[in-house]
């Protein structure tokens, strides 16, 4: 075989995993999403990433960490398949070689995830067989530029030999790269489309929320400032954060779905979504917060929320002496651990089906999920729930347990300033400093705020719906010129106020005052 330029070697690697990952996209459509090689690798990247570079990931990316994992799942594949490319083109064996080890880890990905089957494996072996076809076709079928003088690799620059190309075998080289490199695009858009329209917005559309038995009381008059920059008193569903393992967003039917209520139970129970929507419901503001949410962060949101109550279901099921966990597990296997005496304490614990008078976006655990006051949502949010395992907190270890956090996570007091920002340019005068605190299911109590380290200042407090919420504060300061450090600090109704220590957000949710800095000029 005549052997090409090191580049376009190198590019026919890149194009041969192209239509790999391409391909791969229609088979996923029969599969399942989660077996597209892309996804189930990324997915396997999630669960065996080192935790402090998940924090990190998290920290840098916020709510769009997951698509900066599949960008940089794809760019590593980009630099290992030109690498396939290069030693391809030196021996064809090497390259195809490269590819089964490419497909050898998608199936191998696909495999491990919950619920999968042996089918699942067929995405990444069909992908690898055409990808391993279109390097043959690149670098030693028809399409290869048969004509290149090409000498075996030394100290000198490969492409000074390409000088000696065949131009008629170069054009055809580059013509067989855009075809195959557009018939990958087709295929992967062409995938994703067909995995859209086997999507569940048709039937979440078609759900008629039923009135609840106990709608929420009404928010008070002037519980949302209504203040620039300042977070609204409930969070539109659009803006709700979103923090999960899950890569590609569960589709669930809900006219398939069932919970099952089992494990150290004497009444095991399997409920439909048509025996749930027959059931009382419960309509409740809650505020939910994720446990990596650093000191100031936005990883917190308040909403409405419809749905029957967990206390009523686990009573019906009569847990065992002992059974002081109940595992809350998703329909993509991710699981968490929530005390079985919170989900009974007569807190507003549901299992909530509609959010912000809609019914639950797909994203936020279509079409149902747990809501669990004063917990972080590791230890009690399970989106897309499909069972409850009654175990305890000795024999189970949920998702995160093993990865370094604490097994039960109740939420930290907590205050933030929204308004003014960081390095704000202010004018002297008054100025209006504003944000929220939190310290669901206990309340909060009083927020002070202090300027350049001097004397805590009471701020005002807004009306809040219950003690599950968060609350808007707001004080009013006469701003100097210069330099000043503001810094906010909250106390809850239990009398606890939250502490200045810095720590991070592992293992327990992180702690410390925030502080913001700002010129007045």
């Amino acid at each position: 075989m005549s052997n090409p330029s090191r580049g376009h070697a190198a590019l026919a690697g890149i194009t041969a995993a192209a239509v790999a990952i391409g391909v791969a996209e229609p088979v996923a459509v029969l599969t399942g999403p989660r077996s597209a090689p892309l996804i189930a690798v990324g997915g396997l990247v999630v669960d065996l990433v080192p935790e402090p570079l998940k924090r990190f990931g998290i920290a840098l990316f916020g709510t769009s960490d997951k698509i900066a994992l599949l960008v940089g799942t794809a760019v590593l594949l980009a630099a290992f398949a030109a690498l396939v490319g290069v030693l391809a083109a030196r021996r064809l064996a090497i390259g195809l070689a490269g590819i089964a080890a490419f497909a050898a880890l998608g199936a191998a990905a696909a495999l491990t995830r919950a619920g999968a089957d042996a089918f699942d494996a067929l995405p990444s072996l069909v992908g690898a067989g055409l990808g391993g076809l279109t390097l043959w076709l690149l670098l030693a079928g028809p399409l290869s530029p048969e004509l290149w003088a090409w000498s075996p690799p030394s100290a000198r620059d490969l492409d000074e030999k390409h000088s000696e190309a065949d131009p008629d075998g170069r054009r055809r080289f580059l013509r067989g790269v855009g075809a195959l490199a557009g018939t990958a695009a087709v295929a992967g858009v062409g995938g994703h489309w067909l995995a859209g329209r086997r999507g569940v917005s048709a039937a979440r559309q078609a759900i008629v929320l039923p009135t609840p038995s106990a709608p929420a009381p009404a928010v008070p008059a002037g519980a949302d400032l209504s203040l620039a920059r300042l977070a609204r008193y409930v969070t539109p569903n659009s803006g709700f954060y979103r923090i999960d393992t899950a890569l590609v967003v569960p589709q669930v039917d809900p006219a398939t779905w069932r919970l099952r209520i089992h494990g150290r139970v004497r009444n095991p129970i399997e409920l439909s979504f048509a025996d749930l929507l027959a059931r009382p419901m419960v309509e409740r503001y809650v505020t939910l917060a994720c446990v990596s949410n650093e000191v100031g962060g936005d990883l917190i949101g308040n909403a409405r929320w419809l749905g029957v109550p967990i206390r009523e279901v686990l009573d019906e099921a009569d847990p065992e002496e002992g059974a002081d966990q109940v595992v809350g597990r998703s329909v993509d296997g991710w699981t968490c651990g929530t005390p079985t005496a919170v989900l009974r304490d007569g807190r507003d614990a549901l299992l909530a089906i509609g959010m912000n008078g809609e019914p639950l976006p797909v994203e936020h655990g279509f079409p149902v999920r747990m809501v669990v006051p004063g917990l972080y949502g590791y230890v009690s949010a399970c989106k897309w729930v499909t069972e409850l395992e009654l175990t305890s907190f000795a024999d189970f270890d949920a998702y995160w347990v093993p990865r370094g956090w604490a097994a039960q996570g109740p939420i930290k007091t907590q205050s933030r300033i929204d308004t003014p920002r960081p390095r704000n340019r202010l004018t002297a005068g008054p100025v209006m400093v504003a944000g929220v605190a939190w310290a669901q299911h206990r309340g909060v109590q009083q927020v002070e705020v202090r300027v350049d380290g001097g004397p805590w200042q009471d701020a005002t407090l807004a009306p809040a719906v219950s003690l599950d919420t968060w609350v808007q504060w707001s004080w009013r300061w006469d701003a100097g010129p210069g330099e000043h450090t503001l810094q906010v600090r909250a106390t809850d109704a239990d009398g606890a106020t939250q502490p200045e220590e810095s720590r991070p957000v592992a293992p327990d949710g992180a702690t410390g005052w925030h502080t913001v800095r700002v010129t007045v000029a």
